[in-house]
C-alpha cells in the first residue's frame, strides 16, 4: 500500500494515538503499540503524551468541522449555479440595478463594534443615515450606518434595552426604547437624546415598542401579558389590551394605524382593530409549536405574490394594509397567515430559533435571521422558496433584523391625469440591511 502520509506526519499521528489511549487509561494498548512502534519511555515521556493527548481529538473535530462546511459551501456553489443557469446578461445587469431585487451579500460593508453586552435591538431612523442599537447591559448606541462612525451613547434605563424604535409626531422625530426595568424612555435626537419622558405602568419586563404610523401613539408589549397604548406627547397610558395569556414577545402597527398583531409564548398569533376606543380582537391564530419571537405585517407590495401562496383569484386591493402576516417561532419554522385565519404557508430552513423577520420593500422576498448564525431570503413568487443564505454572518445568535425604511418623496403632489386623489408618491427604497447579534456586532449590509 502506497503511503499517504510523510514520515513526519505518520510520526505525529503515531505519538497522538498513544497519548490519545493513555489520557483514556488504556495501558496495555499503550504498552504494545509503544512496542511496535519503538517508542521508549526516554523518546516519548510523560511530559510530551501530555503535549499530544488532545491533537487527535483536536484534528477529528476538526475534520467534522470541515466536513459540514464542505457541505453547506458544495449547497451555496449549488444554488449560484442554479440561478447562473436562468440568468441572461441582461436580467443580470437590470438586478444588479433594480433595488427591487437587491438581496444582501457578504461580506458586510460595516462591521460596527462598541457594545460591551449582547445586542439585543436595532432601529434606523426613518430619514437620517442613523441607526439606534441597545444592548442587555442598558446601554443605546447611535451609529452613521453611511460612515460606520459610532456618535454617541445613551444611558439611562437599569436594566436591558429589549426594544427600541424611532417615529413621532410629523416633524418631530423621537426615538423610543423600552426595557426590563419596567419602564419605556423617549429621547429627543434633536436635542443631544435627551431623556424627554419617562413611561410607566407595565408590571414586568416591556418586551417590544412601536411608534403608531400617526406618531402620536406608541404601543408596547409585555411579559405582563399586556399590550398598551401610549400617549406620546402626554405620556399617559390611552389603552390597555388584555387577551394573551403569557409573555407577548412581540408586536407589529399595520401601516394605516387601524390595526396591530402581537404574539408570544403563548403560542399565538392576534390581530387586533384599535381604530375604536376599545381594542377588538379579530383574530387568534394557532399553529406553531413553541413560542413566537416575532411578527409582521406583509406589505401592500407583496400582496400579488402572497395572494397566489394564499390561492386567492386575485391579489386584495393595495389599499388595505393588513391582508397577510408573517411570524417567526423557536420551532425554526416561519408561517404565513391572511385575515382570513389560514396559515397558507411554512417555510422551513432555519437550525434554530427564527428572531427577526422583515419584507423586502419590493415585495418578493422576506428575510429572516435565526439563532443558527444564518440570514436567508425566501422568494415569495417561487413559492417561498430560500434563493439566499449568508451563513455564520455572525460568530453568535442572530437576535435583530432591520431595513432602512424607503424615502417618500412627493407624498402630497397633485393627482396625475386620469386620478381622482394624489398622485402615487415617489418611493425611493434603501438597499440597507443590519444585523444585530449576541456577539455585540452590530452589521451593515449595503448595495
Amino acid at each position: 500500500m502506497s503511503r499517504i502520509l510523510s514520515s513526519r506526519q505518520a510520526d505525529e499521528l503515531h505519538k497522538s494515538i498513544v497519548a490519545y489511549l493513555s489520557a483514556n487509561n488504556l495501558p496495555n494498548a499503550v504498552a504494545a503499540l509503544r512496542t511496535e512502534l519503538g517508542l521508549e519511555e526516554e523518546t516519548f515521556d510523560a511530559v510530551t503524551v501530555k503535549k499530544y493527548e488532545t491533537l487527535l481529538e483536536k484534528k477529528w473535530t476538526s475534520v467534522i468541522r470541515l466536513q459540514k462546511k464542505i457541505m453547506d459551501l458544495e449547497s451555496r456553489v449549488a444554488t449560484l449555479q442554479s440561478e447562473l443557469d436562468s440568468a441572461t446578461p441582461s436580467s443580470l445587469s437590470k438586478r444588479s440595478q433594480d433595488p427591487t431585487s437587491w438581496l444582501p451579500s457578504k461580506p458586510s460593508r460595516y462591521t460596527l463594534e462598541s457594545h460591551q453586552f449582547e445586542i439585543s435591538c436595532i432601529a434606523f431612523h426613518p430619514l437620517y443615515s442613523t441607526i439606534a442599537s441597545g444592548d442587555q447591559g442598558s446601554a443605546i448606541k447611535i451609529w452613521d450606518w453611511e460612515l460606520g462612525e459610532l456618535e454617541r451613547t445613551i444611558k439611562g434605563h437599569t436594566k436591558a434595552i429589549t426594544g427600541i424604535d424611532f417615529g413621532g409626531p410629523k416633524g418631530h422625530i423621537l426615538l423610543a426604547s423600552c426595557s426590563s426595568d419596567l419602564t419605556i424612555k423617549l429621547w429627543d435626537p434633536a436635542d443631544a437624546y435627551k431623556n424627554i419622558r419617562t413611561l410607566s405602568g407595565h408590571d414586568h419586563t416591556v418586551s417590544a415598542v412601536r411608534f403608531m404610523p400617526s406618531g402620536n401613539l406608541l404601543v408596547s408589549a409585555s411579559r405582563d401579558t399586556t399590550l398598551r397604548m401610549w400617549d406620546v406627547t402626554t405620556g399617559y397610558c390611552v389603552k390597555t389590551i388584555r387577551g394573551h395569556l403569557e409573555w407577548v414577545r412581540d408586536v407589529c402597527p399595520s401601516p394605516d394605524g387601524s390595526s396591530i398583531l402581537s404574539t408570544g409564548d403563548d403560542r399565538t398569533l392576534r390581530l387586533w382593530n384599535v381604530s375604536g376606543s376599545v381594542a377588538e380582537n379579530k383574530l387568534t391564530l394557532f399553529g406553531h409549536e413553541n413560542f413566537i419571537e416575532c411578527c409582521v405585517f406583509a406589505p401592500p407590495s407583496s400582496y400579488q405574490y402572497l395572494a397566489t401562496l394564499a390561492g386567492l383569484q386575485k391579489p386584495p386591493p393595495l389599499t388595505s394594509t393588513s391582508e397577510f402576516m408573517a411570524t417567526g417561532s423557536r420551532d425554526k419554522t416561519i408561517k404565513l397567515w391572511d385575515t382570513r385565519g389560514s396559515c397558507f404557508k411554512t417555510l422551513i430552513g432555519h437550525d434554530n430559533w427564527v428572531r427577526s423577520l422583515v419584507f423586502h420593500p419590493g415585495g418578493k422576498y422576506l428575510i429572516s435571521v435565526a439563532d443558527d448564525k444564518a440570514l436567508r431570503c425566501w422568494d415569495l413568487s417561487q413559492d417561498g422558496k430560500c434563493v439566499k443564505e449568508l451563513s455564520s454572518v455572525h460568530d453568535h445568535f442572530i437576535s435583530c433584523l432591520a431595513w432602512a425604511p424607503s424615502i417618500v418623496k412627493d407624498k402630497d403632489k397633485p393627482p396625475a391625469n386620469g386620478e381622482a386623489g394624489g398622485g402615487a408618491p415617489d418611493v425611493q427604497i434603501r438597499c440597507v440591511i443590519a444585523t444585530g447579534s449576541v456577539d455585540m456586532a452590530l452589521k451593515i449590509f449595503a448595495r
